[in-house]
C-alpha cells in the first residue's frame, strides 16, 4: 500500500481486538479499496506461515527484554489465576510453532466476518465515497455466531508480589487493585466514573501525587490507568522509583484515606472538567479519534455519547463507583529491578 498510494499502513492486536489501519494525505479512495481487499483475501501457505513464525518468535523474545512490557505482563500474571489476560498477546514460542494454515483459516472465517467488524474513518473525506467503496468492495456474508468462554476467576489475586531483574537504570513498578468482573464489558458510565476518580485521586494536581513527588517516591512517569474487559478489571498505578515497596505503601495509604473520607466536590469538578477538556482537545488527533470510534462502537456507544456522559456525570455517581474499586487488601505489586540491585 505504501509504495502504490503513498499511504502509511500498519496493524496491531490488543487483548480485545485486531486493527488494520492506514493514514494518508492523498489517494484515500485507492488506499481504502486496498485495505478492504486485504481483509477479505486471506492467503496462508505452509511457507508463509513458517516465515511469520520466525518473525513473531523474534518479536516475542524482543518483548521479553522490554522492562515496560515485562513489568505489566508480570502484574497480570500475578493478579489473575485463569483469565486469558495473564497470557502474552503474541503467545509464546511453543504455541506459535503449533500454528498451521488450517488453524488460521478457521480463525479467519470465525472472526473476520463483516458482522464482527467496524470500519472507522476520521478526516476530510466524503461519507458517500466511503459507502460507495464499501458497498462495492465488501462481500456479503451470513452471520457467524461465536462464543467466548471465560474460566471462573477468583476475586483474590494470585500473587501479592513478583519481581524480575533486567538491565534498567531505575526500577519500575506496577501496582494493581483487582476487582470483581463479569463476562460483560464495563459500561461507558463506569469507565467515565473511574477516569474521574483516578484523576482526582492520583492526577498530577492531586494531593497524593504532590506528596509522593516531595518524598522522591515517584517522578514524572507516574500515572494511573484502568484495565477492563471481559472477565477482568483492575486499577493500576505505574512509574519509576528507587523504592517500589515504599511507593506502593504510600498509594495504599492514600487509598485507605480516600475510602474513609471520599473525594471532595471541588476535586470531582476539577477532574471532570479536566477529562472533558482532554476529550475535546483529543478530537484534533485523527488517529486517536478513529481508535475511539472503534472502542465505543464495540460497547454500543458513540463519541457523542461519551461527551454527554462526561458532561452529565454527578458527584454521587463517582462516590458510588468508589465503593466497588480500590480494595487495598486485594493488590499485586510487580517490580523490575536492575541486574546489580
Amino acid at each position: 500500500m505504501h509504495a502504490k498510494t503513498g499511504a502509511m499502513a500498519n496493524a496491531y492486536t490488543s487483548f480485545e481486538k485486531t486493527c488494520y489501519l492506514f493514514s494518508c494525505t492523498e489517494n484515500f479512495k485507492e488506499s481504502l479499496e486496498i485495505l478492504l481487499d486485504l481483509i477479505q483475501s486471506p492467503y496462508f501457505t505452509p511457507e508463509t506461515v513458517a516465515k511469520e513464525q520466525g518473525i513473531i518468535s523474534q518479536e516475542i523474545k524482543m518483548y521479553d527484554d522490554s522492562a515496560d512490557w515485562r513489568v505489566m505482563m508480570n502484574l497480570y500474571q500475578a493478579m489473575y489465576h485463569n483469565n486469558p489476560i495473564n497470557r502474552d498477546i503474541a503467545g509464546d514460542v511453543e504455541s506459535i510453532a503449533k500454528i498451521t494454515p488450517e488453524i488460521l483459516y478457521e480463525c479467519y472465517h470465525a472472526y473476520y466476518n463483516l458482522h464482527n467488524m467496524v470500519l472507522s474513518i476520521a478526516g476530510n473525506v466524503s461519507p458517500y465515497d466511503v459507502l460507495e467503496i464499501a458497498d462495492r468492495k465488501l462481500k456479503d456474508s451470513p452471520p457467524v455466531e461465536t462464543r467466548s468462554i471465560f474460566p471462573d476467576e477468583p476475586y483474590e489475586v494470585k500473587e501479592k508480589y513478583v519481581e524480575q531483574k533486567l538491565p534498567v537504570a531505575v526500577p519500575t513498578f506496577y501496582l494493581g487493585f483487582k476487582e470483581k468482573a463479569s463476562d460483560e464489558m464495563p459500561t461507558l458510565k463506569e469507565l467515565v466514573c473511574t477516569d474521574i476518580l483516578l484523576e482526582a485521586f492520583a492526577g498530577d494536581g492531586s494531593e497524593l501525587y504532590r506528596e509522593m513527588l516531595d518524598q522522591k517516591l515517584i517522578n514524572s512517569t507516574f500515572g494511573a490507568d484502568y484495565l477492563a474487559g471481559r472477565g477482568y478489571r483492575a486499577v493500576m498505578f505505574e512509574g519509576e522509583t528507587h523504592s517500589p515497596s515504599e511507593a506502593a505503601n504510600a498509594i495504599c495509604a492514600g487509598v485507605r484515606k480516600l475510602k474513609e473520607k471520599g473525594i471532595s466536590r471541588e476535586d470531582f469538578e476539577i477532574a471532570r472538567r479536566s477529562l472533558y477538556g482532554r476529550l475535546i482537545s483529543g478530537l484534533d488527533s485523527l488517529s486517536s479519534t478513529a481508535n475511539q470510534l472503534i472502542d465505543l462502537e464495540f460497547v454500543g456507544k458513540t463519541l457523542f455519547d461519551q461527551v454527554e456522559v462526561i458532561a452529565n456525570i454527578t458527584f454521587e455517581d463517582v462516590c458510588e463507583r468508589l465503593k466497588d474499586q480500590l480494595d487495598p487488601e486485594n493488590i499485586s505489586l510487580s517490580v523490575i529491578r536492575g541486574i546489580d540491585d
